[in-house]
């Protein structure tokens, strides 16, 4: 993927209905600086991701996601923070990489059905997905962190203008 196509979606990813990557920022700071993220504060990443589904997180016990919270970050591998997030409840693999991308834009990137329908597109994916595990995660950020590699772009921006691209692009429903 060229470079240009990553800087022309990325300038048009204000245009979509997508997060604001600022307010996921702001979270990261939190996050880094006091090393966890309570249950509130999942809540509203949540409600960034899914607004739908957000109001599962009020289940959780606050202790349970500092607990969880403070453990992916020592935690090796992309496939283990996944499932280590998904144990919380409201958490599926596209809103815990809102999470991962807050802790980690550099290494990171926010995904979805639009992301990896892009990464489809583009032959780096096979198949049509509607939800995603921690599995899927991994197939999608490797290809993710390559584009960016290739394009000097953060992970996280990439993932913002893969979503971009096809919500430009996209001819029918997303479902």
């Amino acid at each position: 993927m060229r470079r240009e196509t990553i800087a022309e979606h990325l300038d048009r990813y204000d245009e979509t209905q997508g997060l604001l990557p600022g307010e996921l920022e702001t979270f990261g700071e939190q996050y880094r600086n006091q090393g966890y993220l309570t249950r509130d504060q999942l809540y509203e990443i949540a409600y960034l991701s899914s607004t739908r589904s957000a109001y599962h997180v009020e289940s959780n016990l606050e202790e349970r996601c500092r607990e969880v919270t403070r453990n992916v970050r020592t935690v090796d591998g992309d496939f283990s923070k996944v499932r280590l997030m998904t144990g919380l409840s409201g958490f599926q693999a596209p809103t815990t990489s809102c999470v991962l991308t807050a802790l980690d834009p550099e290494r990171h990137a926010v995904v979805d059905t639009r992301v990896w329908a892009t990464l489809e597109r583009f032959d780096y994916l096979e198949g049509r997905k509607e939800s995603f595990d921690a599995a899927d995660y991994v197939a999608m950020i490797d290809p993710i962190r390559e584009i960016a590699t290739e394009t000097g772009y953060t992970p996280a921006e990439v993932g913002y203008a893969l979503f971009a691209y096809d919500a430009v692009h996209r001819e029918g429903t997303l479902h």
